[in-house]
């Protein structure tokens, strides 16, 4: 019988990408990278974002290394949709990323065990969350951005995740 509070963090997680995805939903590529706001940030940056972001603390998780320092050089593009990247393209690597943190979720030692988180500028001692922690970090994340999104989707063409032009 699978662990209940995994299972839990799993569904919550994809719940919260699910309404990420609403919000993005029947929007093409142009939209995706157009500014809505004073904000630099766009659709598809913060949807490239979110991918990275969940990539970024799974490794973490994975790879539990204690001399890990975050590369800051890759900050730069971080919030942008690349040349070359797709809504549809991004969209399809998250389902791949999700797929493998549902994974991690199910076979993870122990959401207890405490992992080495990357030292940083602005973070130069190092941390130790828990797994559920750092899954929970990375719900934080999507949802966070998931509101950012909404009001860079609703000055775009009015929709939002509660209200869609799309049929």
């Amino acid at each position: 019988m699978a662990d209940q509070e995994r299972e839990e963090l799993i569904s919550i997680l994809a719940d919260q990408r699910e309404l990420f995805r609403i919000t993005v939903r029947g929007i093409d590529d142009e939209q995706a990278r157009k500014r809505t706001t004073a904000s630099e940030l766009t659709l598809g940056g913060l949807l490239h974002h979110l991918i990275s972001c969940e990539r970024h603390w799974t490794t973490v998780l994975t790879e539990r290394d204690e001399n890990a320092q975050l590369d800051v050089s890759r900050m730069a593009g971080e919030y942008l949709m690349a040349e070359g990247e797709t809504v549809a393209g991004l969209l399809a690597e998250w389902d791949e990323v999700a797929a493998a943190t549902a994974e991690l979720i199910r076979t993870v030692d122990s959401l207890d065990t405490s992992v080495p988180t990357p030292t940083a500028p602005w973070s130069p001692e190092r941390e130790w969350w828990t797994v559920r922690y750092t899954l929970l970090h990375i719900f934080r994340e999507i949802a966070h951005h998931s509101g950012h999104a909404d009001i860079i989707r609703e000055e775009l063409d009015g929709a939002n995740t509660t209200y869609s032009r799309i049929s």
